[in-house]
């Protein structure tokens, strides 16, 4: 088998089981987007712990493998993490947890609307002072 192909398999196991699926109860992150050419659909919710990190995190959507596997890949990398770590994350870093980077340019898209969503998320997070309110979420 080779490398390309383990990690074909390592997408299609993260789209057939992805990790942190779902919605949280309570958060303080939430973010939303779309990838238009592809249908794909991202939307994540980020629990704030102390010290400004990622608690917990959850992702919902719908899509392709390469979408729902990308974003699920990501919650897995983010938990625990600093926000500020979002800053720093690169479509390189995305290309790196899916194995490749040879995508085409509407699969580029794919691969990194989950951290679109996370940045739009945690940008407007921090830019907004909402750190020490109230969490968001169905009350």
């Amino acid at each position: 088998m080779s490398t390309a192909d383990i990690y074909k398999e390592l997408i299609l196991d993260y789209y057939r089981n992805p990790r942190n699926f779902g919605t949280l109860q309570t958060f303080d992150i939430e973010a939303h987007d779309t990838n238009p050419l592809c249908g794909d659909e991202v939307d994540i919710q980020i629990k704030v712990g102390e010290g400004h990190k990622i608690e917990d995190i959850r992702f919902s959507g719908k899509g392709c493998a390469i979408s729902q596997a990308s974003a699920s890949m990501l919650t897995e990398l983010a938990k625990g993490k600093p926000l500020e770590w979002v800053k720093e994350l690169s479509k390189e870093d995305i290309f790196k947890l899916l194995g490749t980077s040879d995508l085409g340019p509407s699969r580029v898209k794919c691969a990194l609307l989950g951290m679109k969503v996370l940045k739009t998320g945690v940008y407007g997070y921090l830019g907004s002072g909402a750190e020490g309110t109230e969490p968001a979420g169905p009350s």
